[in-house]
């Protein structure tokens, strides 16, 4: 994709997973990525892998938040792309969801995603430019059980989308979602989402596990500069699962 040598891009919860693939293929492209996780030496690992630069960054504290955007500006002197892929996937019953438990997942799936595109969007205004993609997932469309607060995030991360567009299409921002179905990342793999795919494969249209680099290339078509007439959209991204 053309034009993108110059560009710079956040990606948040990327030391591992989807947000680590959608840094590599951003990379690929030619973007100077930021590789932010809560996970230090993760983001470090990846940055080291493409040639970028790591942040730890909790998305759900606000000062780390305002300091690392700084620091981005500071070295970079810019931020023109924002993925926000940091997320906290518990599977819990409703009716074993405490309210810690419920505040902590909002605090990460959707306070995050607020406080660094609140920051971001101020830089990006003021450059006239910007592309931004939040990783929102299929269980909205699929009402996936047991798992009501992530899902409860990840349609509000949809809306924001919806809501937004509007806002900041005239400052030269587009906004979208992507919406991946169950992927055999790090994280999955390791607890209990793992039984999923047994459920869910034999449903989607394409009769395999998906894995990261299936979702990163959808998300540089979004940010790059041949997807300026889509903002406010959420493409889904999950082998034909959904369907809708």
């Amino acid at each position: 994709m053309a034009k993108t040598e110059q560009r710079v891009a956040l990606v948040t919860g990327a030391a591992q997973g989807i947000g680590a693939a959608i840094a590599e293929e951003l990379a690929a492209e030619g973007m100077k990525v930021v590789v932010a996780d809560i996970n230090g030496a993760g983001a470090q690992t990846v940055s080291q892998r493409i040639g970028g630069v790591a942040k730890t960054l909790d998305v759900s504290n606000p000062e780390q938040v305002a300091t690392v955007i700084g620091e981005i500006v500071d070295e970079l002197g810019r931020i023109d792309v924002l993925v926000n892929n940091a997320a906290l996937v518990p599977l819990t019953p409703w009716a074993d969801i405490s309210f810690e438990e419920w505040r902590r997942v909002m605090s990460v799936n959707l306070d995050g995603i607020y406080l660094v595109t609140h920051a971001v969007t101020a830089i990006m205004g003021k450059a006239g430019y910007g592309r931004i993609v939040n990783i929102a997932s299929n269980t909205f469309v699929a009402g996936t059980p047991d798992c009501a607060h992530y899902v409860a995030t990840k349609g509000a991360s949809i809306g924001l989308v919806r809501a937004l567009a509007g806002e900041l299409g005239p400052l030269g921002i587009t906004i979208n979602a992507v919406a991946p179905g169950i992927i055999a990342s790090e994280g999955v793999l390791s607890g209990a989402h793992q039984n999923g795919f047994d459920y869910v494969v034999p449903m989607q249209a394409i009769k395999r596990r998906g894995v990261p680099s299936d979702v990163a290339p959808a998300v540089a078509f979004l940010v790059s500069e041949k997807a300026e007439w889509i903002t406010g959209q959420t493409l889904v991204v999950d082998a034909g699962h959904t369907r809708n």
